[in-house]
C-alpha cells in the first residue's frame, strides 16, 4: 500500500470523474488534499465529505482556473491552510467538440485556456513554494489525443499534445530541485463527460473491441498510476508520460 501520510495534495477539478477517484485514493494513502471546482459545489461538497469520513482533511475552493489571478489567491489559501504543497495534479479539462471549419474564437479560447494555460498557472503558483521545500511531484494529465490526434477535436489535441512539451520541459528545468514532474495519458475514461458517447452500447462495443484490454478504464484506473508517480516507489520517474489506455495506443 502506497503512504503519503502528511503529504499535500492540490489536484484541480476534482469534483468529478477522475479528479473526484484522484482526491479519494489520496485519502485512502494518508495525504491532506485540497481540490479545485467550477460550478458543481454540490458534488465537491459531497466529495469533501467523503473525504472526512475516511478521517482526513480536505479543503474545497471554488476557482475559475483560466484566471491566473484566481490560481494564485487558491495557491495561498491552501498553504495557509496547510502550511505546505507536496504534489500538484493538474487534471481539470474539457472535451467539446468542434470541427476545424467551424471551430470558433470562444470555442479555441476556452479549451486553450482551461486545459492548457491553467497547468502552466498552477505550476507557476506552486513551484516557489516546491523550490523551497526542496521537494514536489507534479503530475500532469494529458490524453492520448495528445500523442494521436483526434478528429473534431484538433483544440482539446492540440492542448493535451502543449501538456505533453510543458511535462518533458518542467522535468528537465525543475529536476535540479528534487520536483519530479511526470504525466498520466488516459484513453477513454468512463466518466460523465464521455457519458454521451460512452451511453450508446453499439459506440461503446465498437470502442472496446479495439482495446486489447477489452474495457473502458474507470476514473480508479487512472487514479491509481497518479498516486504511484506522487509517491517514493516513482522517485527516479522524470518527463515520463504514463499511458492508461488499455493498450489502444502504443507509444
Amino acid at each position: 500500500m502506497i503512504r503519503l501520510h502528511n503529504k499535500v495534495v492540490l489536484i484541480t477539478g476534482g469534483s468529478r470523474g477522475i479528479g473526484a477517484a484522484t482526491v479519494r485514493m489520496f485519502a485512502d494513502a494518508g495525504a491532506r488534499v485540497a481540490f479545485t471546482y467550477s460550478t458543481q459545489r454540490d458534488a465537491a461538497h459531497k466529495v469533501a465529505e467523503e473525504v472526512s469520513r475516511k478521517g482526513r482533511q480536505a479543503l474545497m475552493l471554488k476557482v475559475n482556473i483560466a484566471r491566473r489571478a484566481e490560481v494564485q489567491k487558491a495557491v495561498r489559501e491552501i498553504k495557509k491552510h496547510f502550511g505546505r504543497i507536496d504534489v500538484l495534479v493538474n487534471n481539470a479539462g474539457i472535451w467539446k467538440r468542434a470541427p476545424i471549419d467551424t471551430m470558433t474564437e470562444q470555442q479555441l479560447a476556452e479549451t486553450l485556456n482551461i486545459n492548457l494555460k491553467s497547468a502552466f498557472y498552477f505550476c507557476g503558483a506552486v513551484v516557489p513554494l516546491m523550490k523551497k521545500q526542496k521537494y514536489g511531484r507534479i503530475i500532469n494529465i494529458t490524453s492520448t489525443a495528445g500523442q494521436r490526434g483526434e478528429p473534431f477535436y484538433s483544440h482539446y489535441a492540440a492542448t493535451k499534445a502543449g501538456i505533453i512539451g510543458l511535462t518533458k520541459s518542467l522535468a528537465a528545468e525543475l529536476g535540479q530541485y528534487n520536483i519530479n514532474v511526470n504525466a498520466v495519458a488516459p484513453g477513454l475514461v468512463d466518466t460523465d463527460m464521455t457519458a454521451a458517447a460512452l451511453g450508446r452500447r453499439s459506440t461503446r462495443n465498437e470502442i472496446e473491441r479495439i482495446i486489447p484490454r477489452g474495457k473502458v478504464a474507470t476514473p480508479e484506473d487512472i487514479a491509481g498510476a497518479i498516486v504511484f508517480l506522487a509517491s517514493h516507489l516513482a522517485d527516479h520517474i522524470v518527463g515520463a508520460t504514463i499511458n492508461v489506455n488499455g493498450g489502444s495506443v502504443l507509444v
